[in-house]
Parts: C-alpha cells; sequence; structure tokens
C-alpha cells in the first residue's frame, strides 16, 4: 500500500491564510489543523475546507508540534505554517519521498520568506531549511527546546529540491510583535538551562547578533530590508538578554 502522508497545519488567528494554506494542501491524504483557541474564523473556515481541526491551548511550539504528530494517522507528516504555501512541484516531490523505501526517514525543505513583500535572500532567511517532512512513528521533538524547536529523527535524512513559499512578516509591528514571543520563550528556555545575563552581555550580544546577520550572513545583499532585519534581530536578541537580567 502507498504509504499516508498527513499534512499538519499549526494555527492561532490565522484566518487571513488559511484558506489558501490548505488549498494548497488538498492532496494530502489527511489534513489536520491544530489550533491554540483562535478568536476569528480560522477553525470555521478549516472545517469549511474539509480540514479535520483539533484545538490546544498553546504552550510552546516543541510541545505543539508534539501533539500534532500523536493526533494524526498518516505514515508520513508534513508540517506547513498557516503562512506557508505548498506548490505543486513540492506536493509531487513529497508523495514521492514518502513512496520511496529508501530508509530515510526525514527531508530537510528549503523556505522562501518574503518579508515585508520581498524575497529576502541573505542574513539566514534563505535557504533557510526547515526539517518538515518526518516519518511519523520515527520522529520525537525536543521538549527543552520551546522555540526555534528541534525534531529528533531515528535514522537518516535526506533534502527536497523545492522550496516552501512563506508569506513571512508583513509589517515591522508583526516582527516586533512575533520576536517579543520568541524572545520570552526563549529566555525561559536559557534561564532553565542556568544562564544569566549580565549589563556587559546585554549591550554586547545584541550587536553581535545584528553583526552576524548583517555582515556574517549576508543580510547586506538585501540593502535597507537586510539592514533592517539585522539591527531588528539585535533588538530581539536584547529583549532576550534583558528577561535573563530578572
Amino acid at each position: 500500500m502507498r504509504p499516508r502522508v498527513s499534512a499538519v497545519v499549526l494555527t492561532l488567528n490565522a484566518e487571513r491564510h488559511i484558506g489558501a494554506c490548505l488549498a494548497g494542501l488538498a492532496w494530502a491524504d489527511e489534513r489536520l489543523l491544530l489550533d491554540s483557541l483562535s478568536r476569528d474564523r480560522t477553525v470555521e473556515l478549516a472545517a469549511a475546507a474539509g480540514a479535520r481541526v483539533a484545538e490546544r491551548a498553546f504552550d510552546d511550539y516543541a510541545r505543539q508540534r508534539q501533539a500534532a504528530l500523536a493526533l494524526v494517522t498518516g505514515d508520513w507528516v508534513l508540517f506547513v505554517d498557516a503562512d506557508e504555501r505548498v506548490s505543486a512541484g513540492l506536493a509531487a516531490e513529497v508523495r514521492d519521498a514518502a513512496a520511496r523505501n529508501d530508509g530515510l526517514v526525514g527531508y530537510w525543505i528549503a523556505r522562501r520568506n518574503y518579508i515585508w513583500g520581498r524575497w529576502i535572500q541573505g542574513g539566514g532567511w534563505w535557504p533557510d531549511p526547515q526539517l518538515r517532512l518526518l516519518r511519523r512513528d520515527r520522529a520525537a521533538y525536543e521538549l527543552d527546546r520551546p522555540v526555534h524547536e528541534l525534531v529528533q529523527l531515528d535514522g537518516p535524512v535526506g533534502t527536497l529540491r523545492n522550496a516552501l513559499v512563506h508569506y513571512n512578516y508583513e509589517t515591522v509591528g508583526q516582527f516586533l510583535r512575533k520576536q517579543r514571543s520568541y524572545a520570552r520563550l526563549d529566555a525561559g528556555a536559557r534561564a532553565a538551562r542556568g544562564e544569566r545575563a549580565t549589563v556587559r552581555k546585554l549591550i554586547t550580544q545584541p550587536l553581535r547578533r545584528a553583526w552576524w546577520r548583517h555582515c556574517e550572513l549576508g543580510g547586506s545583499r538585501d540593502g535597507l530590508h537586510g539592514l533592517a532585519l539585522a539591527a531588528l534581530s539585535g533588538l530581539s536578541e536584547a529583549d532576550t538578554q534583558r528577561r535573563l537580567l530578572r
């Protein structure tokens, strides 16, 4: 029998994107929307599109993805964010990868990030590989990594050629709100590992983060967009360090 593929979308107030996202996943054997108690029409629209809907209060990204693994029934799981799109080429490649009996248990997928209306190619935003196609029975998320979560796979992994399209931050305000959420989770995880901030780190670490994005990762290739993203990345690190001072 052909292996079944489950597509999972984690959501919170994603009514603007969910219709197009699920339409691009119509080929999947199962579409699961795991919603974090949205206050808009996300759940209603997903159900109308034929997706199976489950709800779970959000604690962190790793636990949310691990919960999704326990809810789906497919042999393989493809994780897609609501603001990401799966092209026909990527869909066919996912199908082909799942059907191959080559011993691989996961696949990296590049991600093409559009930020403030532009494809960002430097600063670590491209190819931005994501380990998103997983053999369900060979995958487990590291629960001590609540943000920028990591999945452990029991076996070798490969890389797909086609990329996810990610309609990422549309405004600076949206970027700042998401980075504040990341900083809170990241600071909590670092504190649990015994990390503490100092006044010196509060100054130097944000500067290092901005330099890393803009210079070492080539953010300068994106002009003012790249400079702004590097600076805001530094501010996010400053927020994390501030929280660790407490």
